[in-house]
């Protein structure tokens, strides 16, 4: 159990020194597996997605879980291992950077080239939007990806160890791939959305729980942020952007929520927060929290992967 602990607290400060790994990047290639797999079984029914989600994210966190039983008298080895998948599945540095970037461009009142590094973070249309809009999206962008880049994944390493990391990660994956509500994955993605849903229903709420903890660090509120989340996240369409945005809403005091345009299909969606419009420097105020419930959620993983296990009785 320290050796999991070690590993999580070096996997994350590997990602926050050094981002993700440039070249074969593990989730990268799972991307290409699940892809080349999808071209070969895919028929848009629920029963052929959900074999395709179980074999690929089933056969991920057994390898995962074969590498913890490999180590399991090796605390070494572990560590290393642990630390490295740790690495691969965080994206809290990259998240980071990304928002940073588009902050950049609207510093620099290129709305151009902010609108185009902004669909580095979301899938909706950017060519048309203003700076309070660009500015909405990134800190709506930095707290859902917080919970599900971050958060997720370290709670997913505490109680799960490699397995739970590689597994968490798999389903993570094939919900940007396949899970969205479009023609072609409506059916066939079915299983890979409720499979994330379900895994990150806990990192969500932690995710907020910790957003609204670390507000005063923003120039916020914790009974702001608390107050926002409990009143307005029922709102959301998804069940757990919608404790993450509205706890990031209420901390930064700021209005989150409106009108999204994804390719023919545009939502209005119900406005997160009583706070003014979004500005540019409420996107470094984003960061800033991000990074916070970051470190908030390692110190949680490492105290449950550090957890006692119970020892059977002698002459058991």
């Amino acid at each position: 159990m320290r050796a999991r602990a070690a590993g999580l607290i070096l996997g994350f400060v590997a990602d926050r020194a050094f981002g993700d790994p440039v070249r074969h990047h593990p989730v990268a290639g799972f991307g290409h597996v699940a892809h080349d797999v999808e071209q070969r079984v895919y028929a848009n029914n629920r029963i052929t997605g959900s074999a395709y989600t179980a074999v690929l994210v089933g056969s991920t966190g057994v390898i995962g879980l074969a590498l913890d039983g490999l180590t399991r008298h090796q605390p070494i080895a572990r560590t290393v291992l642990t630390a490295s998948i740790t690495w691969a599945v965080l994206g809290g540095r990259s998240l980071s950077r990304e928002a940073t970037h588009v902050h950049s461009w609207l510093e620099a009142d290129n709305l151009p080239e902010a609108r185009q590094q902004l669909t580095h973070l979301v899938g909706r249309d950017t060519t048309q939007l203003d700076v309070h809009e660009i500015s909405r999206a990134t800190v709506e962008s930095v707290a859902e990806n917080t919970s599900d880049a971050v958060v997720a994944p370290l709670l997913a390493g505490a109680i799960g160890g490699m397995g739970g990391l590689a597994a968490y990660r798999a389903a993570n994956t094939l919900d940007a791939m396949v899970g969205h509500l479009s023609p072609r994955y409506r059916e066939f993605g079915w299983a890979s959305a409720r499979l994330d849903d379900l895994l990150n229903l806990v990192p969500a709420r932690l995710s907020a729980v910790l957003a609204a903890a670390f507000a005063p660090l923003v120039g916020g509120s914790r009974t702001d942020a608390l107050r926002v989340w409990t009143r307005d996240a029922h709102r959301h369409p998804s069940p757990n952007a919608g404790p993450v945005e509205a706890a990031f809403a209420g901390a930064l005091r700021v209005q989150l929520g409106g009108t999204n345009v994804y390719g023919s299909r545009v939502e209005n969606r119900p406005t997160l927060g009583d706070g003014a419009v979004a500005q540019p420097d409420d996107i470094a105020r984003s960061i800033r929290l991000a990074n916070a419930v970051g470190i908030g959620a390692l110190a949680v993983s490492v105290a449950i992967a550090q957890r006692p296990t119970r020892r059977p009785r002698p002459g058991r």
